[in-house]
């Protein structure tokens, strides 16, 4: 039975959707699965065996800000990673690696064990030079160590896994990866975990409408912009009948609080913080319209966001900036506004809630488009066929290539082209 050793650092699992649904496919695929990651809210042990996945969690320093912060919080990751994964190989084993980035560090743990004839498998969750240009507005040496760490996990690699066709195309690129041993694997939602609530109209807050998001509260998701256009539809629209939830955890998420006070919008706007799965679907089943204010810049540009799957999902149009990857996952289920004009946005909205027929015929649409094309059940094949040819000509579990082998399911179609998007 092959052992495959997950590692993680941007969130703890099973917290980390994509992480974890990776994860419990191999191991439902034959594989022997183990997992290090940071601990975190509500994943404090530091072992614990979910559905027969070994987890095994670290301590990591308060996120890094500056320099001096990511060293610190990279070099302590490095550390526990190291000797977690010494410990895994001790207590059970593993015959590949599997790092899931930011940071693009993990290569220095699956290039050391490569050495002793393990396997190294990436997983390409983030763009880190965009990511860097994003947060700090230059491209500077910073952002050319960036690339380098990049190229360099690439080259470690035997095989990559892109979230989507931007990323295939990075990797080979940038990368210098063969084509042939790069897959896309789309981080579909899971359609066990999805779960449509009756409406609760103590969102609303005593209003008609509700507008919900859900995501990271940090620096790119474009949390300012939204209030912007939340203050355009209440203030200088006059429409005092909208309300709107956001529902979320992160860095940004004390200083958002206090720009909607400044706004005079805090009656208008109910942050949630971190919530359970039960709160969440909540809001956005109550929700009418979804909203994804990712700023537009050339990380989000390329980025595939869960939280657009989800509210597919659940059958809520979406009003997002018009990206090139945020239209791959929606396409006719969201309206786009113009980039980083939040009264356009705010008027997108609001012609969506003037249009209840028009909101159910784009709910209706993304709900098909998840259901038939995007949800997980239609990428776990392309992971498992990673790792078939990950181990060609080894002993590979009888599950994992019956998976990958198997054609669509009767009546379902996969999405169009080799890279997975429709």
């Amino acid at each position: 039975m092959r052992r495959i050793l997950i590692i993680v650092e941007n969130l703890p699992v099973p917290f980390d959707r994509r992480v974890w649904s990776e994860a419990t496919a191999l191991r439902r695929a034959g594989y022997e699965v183990s997992v290090i990651c940071p601990t975190g809210r509500d994943a404090q042990a530091r072992h614990e065996v979910i559905e027969g996945v070994h987890i095994y969690r670290h301590p990591l320093p308060v996120e890094g800000h500056g320099a001096l912060g990511y060293l610190a919080e990279y070099s302590a990751a490095l550390f526990w990673e190291f000797r977690l994964a010494l410990r895994v190989l001790r207590e059970r084993g593993f015959d590949a690696i599997h790092a899931c980035n930011p940071p693009d560090l993990i290569f220095l743990v699956g290039g050391f064990f490569k050495l002793f004839g393990k396997k190294f498998v990436f997983d390409h969750h983030d763009i880190n030079p965009e990511l860097y240009e994003a947060k700090f507005g230059r491209r500077d040496w910073g952002w050319r160590l960036m690339l380098l760490l990049e190229r360099l996990t690439f080259r470690t690699a035997d095989v990559s896994i892109a979230t989507n066709g931007s990323y295939r195309e990075i990797a080979i690129t940038r990368g210098g990866m063969d084509p042939a041993r790069v897959h896309v694997v789309r981080s579909g939602p899971s359609l066990a975990r999805i779960r449509e609530l009756p409406p609760d109209p103590h969102w609303r807050n005593g209003r008609a409408h509700l507008v919900g998001y859900v995501g990271v509260i940090g620096q790119q998701e474009g949390i300012d912009l939204l209030l912007e256009a939340a203050r355009h539809v209440v203030v200088e629209r006059g429409r005092t009948d909208v309300q709107f939830v956001i529902v979320g955890g992160g860095p940004a998420l004390a200083e958002m609080e206090r720009a909607c006070a400044g706004m005079g919008l805090s009656d208008y706007v109910t942050f949630t913080g971190r919530v359970t799965d039960e709160v969440l679907f909540s809001a956005l089943s109550t929700a009418d319209v979804c909203v994804n204010p990712d700023r537009p810049n050339a990380m989000n540009d390329k980025s595939t966001m869960n939280k657009i799957m989800e509210y597919m999902a659940l059958a809520k149009p979406i009003v997002q900036f018009d990206l090139t990857e945020g239209r791959v996952s929606a396409g006719a289920a969201s309206l786009y506004a113009r980039n980083t004009e939040p009264a356009d946005f705010g008027d997108k909205i609001l012609d969506l809630l003037a249009d209840p027929a028009r909101r159910a015929e784009m709910g209706a649409f993304g709900r098909r488009r998840v259901r038939e094309e995007l949800a997980w059940t239609y990428e776990e094949p392309k992971l498992l066929a990673a790792y078939a040819q990950l181990f060609a000509g080894e002993d590979v579990p009888r599950a994992a290539w019956s998976e990958a082998c198997s054609p669509a399911r009767p009546g379902r179609s996969l999405p169009r082209g080799t890279d997975g998007q429709g």
